[in-house]
């Protein structure tokens, strides 16, 4: 389809606004701001804590840090063994598991919802499997109950990776309240965020006190509960009790500021979600089904970019479609989340001796034949129309 000038199409903007500028500004008029983490950061993890339905929350410096952290902290819990991952994911997700010392067991996904196929989770589990590691995809909800019974039946926790899915629920509670831990990302151009930043939330405490330590650096002194602080201060008479360091672990400690704008911006994470879910549904609902993948499953998503998905497998038209948006100055990623299979990435093959790809069919199809552009609260219908026009036509 011939167009006659581009669109302008950003793959995402950034969502820092005039008002979250203006609130960092305030505060560095103080005669002598705090900038490290502190009251401002706990002040986010409450407030996040009570919007997602938990009793705790740790802010950290990156998305992929929280990964990191659940991670080392399942290690140190629960010893090496495996954990369960979908193909599609980003790369941190499997990179956290592999440096924690565990084998990653990939499982392929399913199209509807582009997370872990339920159907193939039982056989994949035996006595060395310590967490199934679920990514929610762009907004959709990748639980079900069947998951969740799986789980419970062989008593092996759930972490969910919600970086992408802010407020996306299953059965009417957000996602990442499900999980033994949930990960969140609040990178720029995410549904809300503090520039670069990222939280584990969890019902767990003792959880919820190693990852404060995991933070900074095994730190005890970083213990939230009096109590349990002396007790392992007592522990270890030798030392100075503000420097018993327990775990060979990092800094991934937050700032003043990104706790300052995760306060700002979680003021409009439901009312921009509602934005950008409507968009999608809207965009879905006027794509030709006999071309696209449209029977996504959009109860309780919570919509990060558009989902373009090709019924072809024939690359000449997959080169079609990118040839079509790239004219038309529309920005995209093929792939979806993390470039598609991660199985076919340079650095899983330290890990894993033979990868089957023929295993992995709809993951696949998704690495070759898909791709997501950018959704924004701000976006026009007739914007949308143009993008549903142009991909129609082709």
């Amino acid at each position: 389809m011939e167009q006659s000038s581009s669109i302008s199409w950003p793959l995402m903007v950034n969502n820092v606004e005039r008002e979250d500028l203006d609130i960092l500004i305030e505060y560095l008029k103080q005669d002598d701001p705090k900038l490290t983490h502190g009251p401002k950061v706990r002040e986010f993890e409450e407030a996040w804590s009570k919007w997602l339905g938990v009793k705790y929350s740790v802010m950290l410096n990156s998305g992929s840090s929280a990964n990191d952290l659940t991670m080392l902290a399942l290690k140190y819990l629960k010893g090496g063994g495996e954990v369960i991952v979908p193909p599609l994911t980003w790369v941190s997700d499997i990179s956290s598991v592999v440096r924690a010392g565990f084998k990653p067991v990939f499982i392929d996904i399913e199209m509807n919802s582009l997370a872990i196929d339920s159907t193939k989770l039982e056989e994949k589990i035996n006595a060395d499997t310590k967490a199934i590691f679920l990514t929610h995809i762009l907004g959709i909800n990748g639980l079900n109950q069947e998951i969740i019974d799986i789980a419970t039946e062989h008593n092996i926790p759930i972490i969910e990776d919600v970086c992408e899915s802010h407020g996306s629920t299953f059965n009417g509670k957000k996602c990442g309240s499900f999980g033994w831990a949930s990960n969140f990302s609040f990178y720029y151009a995410h549904h809300m965020t503090t520039i670069e930043g990222g939280i584990v939330s969890t019902n767990d405490e003792n959880l919820y006190e190693l990852i404060r330590m995991l933070r900074s650096h095994g730190l005890v002194r970083e213990i939230k509960d009096s109590e349990r602080k002396k007790i392992e201060q007592l522990n270890y008479p030798d030392l100075n009790p503000e420097f018993i360091f327990k775990y060979a672990a990092h800094n991934m400690r937050p700032t003043e500021l990104q706790g300052l704008l995760g306060l700002s911006q979680l003021k409009r994470l439901d009312s921009n979600n509602k934005k950008r879910t409507n968009n999608f549904s809207y965009f879905l609902k006027n794509l030709n089904p006999n071309k696209y993948y449209t029977d996504l499953k959009l109860q309780g998503s919570s919509n990060y970019a558009f989902i373009v998905i090709s019924k072809s497998d024939k690359r000449e038209a997959s080169k079609k479609i990118e040839f079509e948006l790239e004219k038309n100055g529309i920005e995209f990623r093929r792939g979806l989340s993390g470039g598609g299979n991660q199985l076919r990435q340079p650095y899983i093959r330290n890990y894993i001796d033979k990868i089957d790809l023929s295993q992995f069919p709809v993951v696949e199809h998704i690495h070759f034949n898909s791709w997501y552009i950018g959704n924004y609260p701000e976006l026009e219908k007739k914007k949308i129309d143009t993008l549903v026009e142009i991909l129609n036509n082709i």
